[in-house]
């Protein structure tokens, strides 16, 4: 059955397309600044961030310029947030589909969770140009940038799925999720570096599965900062564990989708 799964899945994979596509054309449709804005919300959020936490709050950030400390969390952070909030939406956004014509449902949270990697990778490039102003070495360890994006696309997708099959029964989900990526923030070390949280209780931080990968994110780009290989392994077990979880449920209550949706 599995293995039938899986061919279903490729005989599909041009319906995949179409989705991300149809996603990615509709954020940017008969919007004023377009593109741009996959530029607007991190830039300005970090330039918040750096008055308020950096300049008055005097939060450290590891012997970096706070702009770039910030900016490199915020990259992730905001693809992650933003895929989570879509794809747990995804399947009573797309009811009238799901309804009318038969397909793998999976593809709806899916697309959600691609599409946003076109606004990540424009936002990257400003990254970059942070960087030079601030004459900022780069190591090898600028290859893993590209990598990490990986357990952050399975971790989307994994919490995605649980939520979007949670949505269709329960549509106050729709209500909690900010609420949740909201707090969930708060236990992200995107405004703080995870160095200010005491030894004893650093391993608290590892068990926040985006803890890992947001620092792994800022290290691979500063060489004063070394990757943490033990929390960046821990938050990559736990994401297949929360990926393989979501799956599990969503194929479980999948077929009773359009019955409810």
């Amino acid at each position: 059955m599995r293995v039938e799964w899986f061919e279903e899945l490729w005989h599909y994979r041009e319906l995949f397309y179409f989705f991300v596509w149809r996603d990615i054309k509709i954020r940017y449709k008969q919007t004023l600044f377009g593109v741009a804005w996959a530029v607007i919300q991190p830039f300005f959020t970090m330039i918040v961030f750096t008055l308020f936490f950096g300049r008055l709050a005097k939060m450290p950030s590891d012997g970096i310029p706070y702009p770039v400390f910030s900016y490199s969390a915020l990259l992730p952070w905001i693809y992650f947030s933003g895929s989570l909030s879509l794809s747990g939406n995804s399947l009573i956004s797309n009811s009238n589909l799901i309804t009318k014509v038969y397909f793998p449902r999976i593809a709806v949270p899916a697309s959600s969770v691609l599409c946003g990697l076109v606004d990540f990778c424009i936002a990257s490039i400003v990254l970059v140009g942070m960087m030079i102003y601030f004459k900022i070495k780069l190591s090898w360890e600028i290859l893993l940038w590209p990598i990490l994006i990986v357990p952050l696309i399975l971790l989307a997708f994994g919490v995605g799925m649980f939520l979007a099959a949670l949505n269709v029964k329960y549509r106050d989900i729709k209500y909690a999720v900010p609420f949740f990526v909201q707090l969930w923030l708060f236990m992200t070390p995107v405004i703080y570096p995870s160095s200010i949280i005491p030894e004893k209780y650093r391993f608290l931080t590892a068990l926040n599965p985006v803890s890992g990968v947001i620092e792994a994110f800022r290290a691979s780009l500063i060489p004063t900062i070394k990757v943490d290989w033990q929390m960046l392994m821990i938050s990559f077990a736990i994401i297949l564990v929360i990926f393989f979880l979501g799956l599990f449920y969503f194929k479980k209550v999948e077929k009773f989708f359009a019955d409810i949706v």
